[in-house]
């Protein structure tokens, strides 16, 4: 059996998501005997099956049709580009979302953290980049916050912001082991964490979400996000897209917004 037949990879996807054979078998209404012959290539899945374990595993659908291809069946969901008029009302209706929340910032950001668009707001937050290259497409935005010449010598909380957006992406290489994402984390790392600068006044808040606050001027502006997503796609790339969403967690943030806003 090869690293990559069927039956090694819903194992490995099995492993992914720590669960023991008895444990995938129950959910999946099969025999722990059944399973075992598939991952072990004593029995060739049918496609009804691959698709079956795939929706036990919460394997993504990219992953999926790779399975698909693995076990001798055509790709079950198709891919395309942001841009091809298949999926024009998709992106209508995240120009509608990111519209919608201004004068706050949104942004909407691939798989591996690019980010394919965003509303009026992000702009001004990003006007003093010291690094100009880090704003060329594709613009990665876990690179552009932590990197010392990007937005991270703005961020107030860096310790606390950095930590949380390396958990978010590590959960996420957990859940796909995507090469690409892990050498992203290797990279994120290397870079400066800054000293630990949570007060006592923001426990509260804290306690409940990790807020960035980010430095703009002579003010400093504090945001909690929110993270959208399509329910049910069957397009690879739809269900990979994220919008990212900023809302003030403080009435100051609050003006200083509207101000931006009205100023542009």
């Amino acid at each position: 059996m090869t690293e990559n037949s069927p039956g090694a990879l819903l194992r490995e996807w099995r492993v992914r998501r720590r669960m023991s054979q008895l444990d995938l078998a129950s959910e999946a209404e099969i025999s722990q005997r059944h399973l075992s012959f598939l991952e072990s290539g004593r029995a060739k899945p049918s496609r009804d099956m691959v698709l079956h374990l795939a929706d036990q595993l919460d394997i993504p659908l990219r992953e999926r049709n790779h399975l698909l291809l693995a076990a001798g069946f055509a790709p079950r969901y198709g891919e395309h580009n942001l841009d091809d008029p298949s999926l024009a009302a998709a992106r209508q209706a995240v120009r509608l979302v990111l519209k919608g929340h201004e004068p706050n910032p949104a942004i909407a950001l691939d798989r591996h953290w690019h980010m394919v668009d965003a509303n009026a707001a992000v702009a001004p937050l990003l006007a003093d980049i010291l690094d100009p290259a880090l704003l060329q497409p594709p613009v990665n935005v876990l690179r552009l916050s932590l990197h010392p010449q990007g937005l991270a010598p703005r961020v107030v909380n860096l310790f606390e912001w950095r930590n949380h957006l390396i958990e978010r992406l590590k959960r996420q290489l957990d859940a796909t082991g995507d090469p690409v994402l892990a050498e992203l984390e290797r990279e994120l790392l290397s870079y400066p964490s800054g000293p630990r600068t949570q007060r006592a006044q923001d426990a509260n808040l804290a306690a409940i979400v990790h807020p960035l606050k980010l430095r703009m001027g002579n003010e400093i502006l504090t945001f909690i996000s929110t993270t959208t997503v399509f329910g049910t796609p069957l397009d690879v790339t739809l269900s990979e897209l994220a919008i990212e969403s900023f809302f003030p967690a403080d009435e100051a943030t609050a003006r200083a917004l509207q101000a931006a806003a009205a100023a542009s």
